[in-house]
């Protein structure tokens, strides 16, 4: 098995010395997507939870997009959120990006991200089958 990373052109750059993703490939890829926060490609973080949330799902599909996947490769999706009273707010915003996907998800409500600014934190792990 080798290991690819993965640099998303449309997804804000790492903000810090780790990858953007790792594709393990094998018989099959294994996709091990970072954690994507609302920050643009250019750099510029965006107001409030829904936005913040929105460009970390938009962030996302571009790795999985640059890995050449989609939404329906996902097998488990982690959501680390800030404040409690977002929980609700998060099915609504992610649902567009998913569609009929349904990967295991786990939502986490923690003290801080690794900036105070950061809102919400998604990361994701996807499968994409190799030939039988």
């Amino acid at each position: 098995m080798s290991n690819r990373i993965i640099i998303a052109t449309g997804a804000a750059p790492p903000q810090g010395p780790y990858s953007m993703a790792i594709a393990s490939d094998g018989p099959g890829t294994w996709l091990h997507i970072a954690g994507q926060v609302g920050v643009d490609p250019q750099g510029k973080l965006l107001d409030g939870f829904e936005a913040q949330a929105r460009q970390a799902w938009a962030n996302l599909m571009a790795v999985l997009s640059s890995a050449g996947m989609h939404a329906g490769h996902l097998v488990k999706v982690h959501s680390f959120l800030t404040r409690q009273a977002d929980v609700p707010l998060l099915g609504a915003v992610r649902a567009p990006f998913l569609g009929e996907a349904r990967p295991a998800s786990t939502v986490l409500v923690v003290q801080a991200l690794a900036r105070p600014e950061w809102l919400v934190e998604i990361e994701g792990i996807a499968f994409l089958p190799g030939p039988a």
